[in-house]
Order: structure tokens, then C-alpha cells, then sequence
């Protein structure tokens, strides 16, 4: 699973058409409809922290996880705007192998972070890290690029993305296995400033991703277009996922 590098200080620029109030909102109510109105919840892969900082804002004790260290500076930059440095715990760590200190209420991941982990076994484990630290009754959110993206939207299509201050030149590369390879030069207009990263996602199919959730532990609530918010269609580009925990590890193992 890549991390971002320097490509995190021109993450938010090319991220400007993001509606953060409108994923807030879904995922606000989606954690309060399962009742998950406050408590401890960790944002998996939080990136530069906007919808982290909008949870804390709400009431939530969140914790934001990345393995990036560039991505969390720019985040720690961002809650000291907001005076919310006291409130936000930030560890740099890989999903796959995190280390909380207890159990949480509820996790969320969203922005594709998880079709950067790997292949179907690797999704698998960072599942299983969430159902580890997840109290009983607990929500997880997450969200997906779905197969049809990768094969019709992204495909092995070229973009130029123009921001005020940058631009993103990317290139794809699919592969009917399940992957796109995305190789990005990303130009500073005012320095001249070239920085290159090579990024990898992966996507799966919709029923191995139930699998998973059952597999350990969790009972798919719903699942919604992750643009939109309504109903799955053929097309979506995103799924959006709610998810409940149905025991602790101790009644696991009992």
C-alpha cells in the first residue's frame, strides 16, 4: 500500500470539487441512525483531515490514522487554524497493521483509501483490523471505486487536472486483473517544481467485499452510491458502505 509523499502538499488543491459537507452529512447520520451519536472513532487513512476535523467539530474523539507523514502535517496545520490540536490524536501508522490503544465506537475511510491497500487478501486484513478494535454494536464506513470505474471511467485514460497554483498530469494503466496503475507528474506553476508519485488501486467485486465484512463480524447495514448518496446503480463510480460490528472479541471466543 503506497503512501502519499509529496504529492500531500498539492492534495487539496486537486481535491477542491470534494463536497465534504455532503459526505459529512451522510456519514453523520448513517453513525447516529446506528446509534453512534458519540464516543471514540477513528478515520482509517484520514489524509489531510477535513471530514476527520468536521467529526471532531461534531463531537466526536476521533482519531486520524495515516501512514503518511506528509498528509498529516498538512492535517496538523489545518486543526491548529481550527484550534482543534488537543482534540484530534494523529498516528502514523498502515492500517493493516495499527495499534490502538483500546476499542473504538465506530471507523471511517473514505476517498478510495481502501482500494489502495492491495489485493482481495489484503482488503481482507485491514477488515479484520477494524473488526479487531470495534466495540460490539460499533459502525464502520467506508468507501470503494467500484469495478466500473476502473474499467470505464479510468481505464487507461490520460487527464491534465488545472488548479490556480499546479498541475496534475495522470496517466492510467488497467488491468482486466483487477488494478489501475496511475503515474502522476504534478508541475508548481510559480517554481517550476516537478514531483512525480506512482500510485496502484485496486477494486473488487461487490460480493467478496460482503464476504469480508461477514466474515468478520460485521453486518452489512446498507449500501449507497458513494457520489450521490442514493441507490447502488450498474454505473456507480463509488460504493459507500454501513457496517455494524455483532461482538466483541471476547464473545468471539467464548
Amino acid at each position: 500500500m503506497a503512501a502519499y509523499g509529496d504529492f500531500a502538499w498539492f492534495y487539496d488543491e486537486f481535491n477542491g470539487e470534494a463536497d465534504y459537507q455532503a459526505l459529512f452529512d451522510y456519514v453523520h447520520g448513517e453513525l447516529e441512525a446506528n446509534g453512534v451519536a458519540g464516543g471514540l472513532l477513528a478515520d482509517l487513512g484520514c489524509g489531510t483531515g477535513d471530514l476527520t476535523l468536521m467529526l471532531s467539530q461534531a463531537g466526536y474523539d476521533v482519531i486520524g490514522i495515516d501512514r503518511s507523514p506528509e498528509m498529516l502535517s498538512v492535517f496538523r496545520e489545518k486543526a491548529d487554524e481550527l484550534g482543534l490540536s488537543g482534540k484530534v490524536l494523529l498516528l502514523c501508522q498502515d492500517i493493516l497493521s495499527m495499534e490502538l490503544y483500546g476499542t473504538i465506537r465506530a471507523a471511517v475511510s473514505t476517498f478510495d483509501t481502501f482500494n489502495h491497500i492491495g489485493p482481495i487478501q489484503q482488503f481482507e486484513k485491514a477488515v479484520r483490523q477494524a473488526a479487531f478494535f470495534m466495540e460490539k454494536g460499533g459502525v464502520f464506513l467506508f468507501d470503494l471505486n467500484t469495478p466500473y470505474k476502473h474499467e470505464n471511467v479510468l481505464g487507461n485514460n490520460c487527464y491534465t487536472i488545472e488548479a490556480p497554483d499546479a498541475r496534475c498530469d495522470w496517466q492510467n494503466r488497467y488491468d482486466p486483473a483487477g488494478w489501475v496503475d496511475m503515474q502522476l507528474t504534478i508541475t508548481d506553476l510559480p517554481s517550476g517544481e516537478v514531483v512525480h508519485e506512482s500510485l496502484r488501486e485496486y477494486s473488487y467485486p461487490l460480493e467478496e467485499v460482503k464476504a469480508a465484512l461477514e466474515r468478520y463480524g460485521f453486518d452489512l447495514v446498507k449500501v449507497s452510491d458513494g457520489e450521490d448518496f442514493g441507490p447502488v446503480r450498474p454505473d456507480s463510480q463509488r460504493w459507500i458502505f454501513t457496517a455494524v460490528k455483532r461482538y466483541t472479541q471476547e464473545e468471539k471466543h467464548d
